[in-house]
């Protein structure tokens, strides 16, 4: 059933249906060693893998980057570029009393931080272990009672929400890398704003995927074309993808956000700062201060 945001910021999933979701989700996931490869996967095939991948993996994932995350910041990428001082979404001092969509929200820190500035966040992702992260984070907080936060599950190609249900949405490396048709996804946040609404979203920087996926010196050389748009898939002994994601040129994102209704109205490529010592991924020091790693585009809903 599509479920309608409430601009209370009071919707919920059901508690009967998040204490079954609880007790599904403490079940150990299989363990499998997946084959890396370069093939085409449509989006029913790239959204299952993407589910089924995060819930296998989110408890790593957050036990591995949620001291570099934080519990209520927002990061928009590996060099550690905090909404706080850079202000993509508009001044912080007016963020209260809007209706903010976060797109691929894994455990919901972006969307923490939105709402201890007052505004009314919707955290959505496709992965019920991502999300139950996002519980988890309220539960062991020193506050008492919820964060507020609406947490929502579902694909990011059909947004289960109204038309003009929000003033903003935003996505730190959330959903678009992910799916095979992102203007599908364009085209829903672009439904689901209200005129004038604001989209920043952030995903690795398409020149990246011309060179290895490593931190050190063998990351610096090419080792493949910047126009091979064929996805990165990993999948199992039987051939399903159990890991999706799809490559697009700096010039393919531009038309998918112009597709999509938006006008684009910045592209920010984050410079690695010399605080940030850690290595994420390919994401390091040394390539950071060489090639950008991310890009984030800025796009306001006529």
């Amino acid at each position: 059933m599509v479920q309608e945001h409430k601009p209370s910021g009071a919707f919920r999933a059901p508690e009967s249906a998040l204490g079954a979701l609880a007790e599904a989700l403490d079940e150990a996931p299989e363990a499998f060693e997946p084959t890396a490869t370069r093939r085409i996967a449509d989006d029913t095939e790239s959204s299952r893998a993407s589910r089924g991948w995060w819930d296998r993996n989110a408890d790593e994932y957050q036990e591995e980057h949620g001291a570099f995350l934080g519990d209520d910041r927002f990061i928009w990428g590996p060099e550690g570029l905090d909404e706080e001082e850079a202000g993509l979404l508009g001044p912080a001092d007016q963020l209260e009393g809007r209706d903010v969509l976060e797109v691929g929200a894994g455990a919901a820190q972006c969307s923490r931080w939105l709402a201890a500035r007052g505004a009314r966040p919707v955290a959505f992702d496709i992965s019920h272990r991502q999300l139950r992260h996002a519980q988890r984070i309220d539960a062991e907080a020193a506050a008492p009672g919820p964060s507020g936060i609406a947490l929502v599950q579902a694909d990011a190609t059909t947004l289960p929400f109204r038309d003009g249900a929000f003033d903003l949405a935003c996505s730190a490396y959330g959903a678009v890398p992910f799916v095979a048709e992102p203007v599908r996804v364009m085209r829903e946040v672009h439904r689901v704003l209200r005129p004038g609404g604001r989209w920043v979203f952030s995903v690795t920087h398409p020149v990246r995927w011309a060179f290895p996926d490593e931190p050190g010196p063998e990351g610096l050389s090419i080792s493949g074309s910047y126009f091979d748009r064929t996805p990165y898939v990993e999948q199992d002994d039987a051939g399903r993808a159990v890991y999706v994601e799809h490559h697009r040129t700096l010039g393919d994102r531009v038309r998918d956000v112009v597709a999509g209704g938006f006008r684009l109205i910045d592209l920010v490529e984050p410079e690695w700062p010399a605080w940030n010592r850690q290595e994420w991924g390919g994401w390091s020091p040394l390539r950071g201060g060489l090639i950008p790693g991310t890009a984030v585009f800025v796009c306001e809903r006529d």
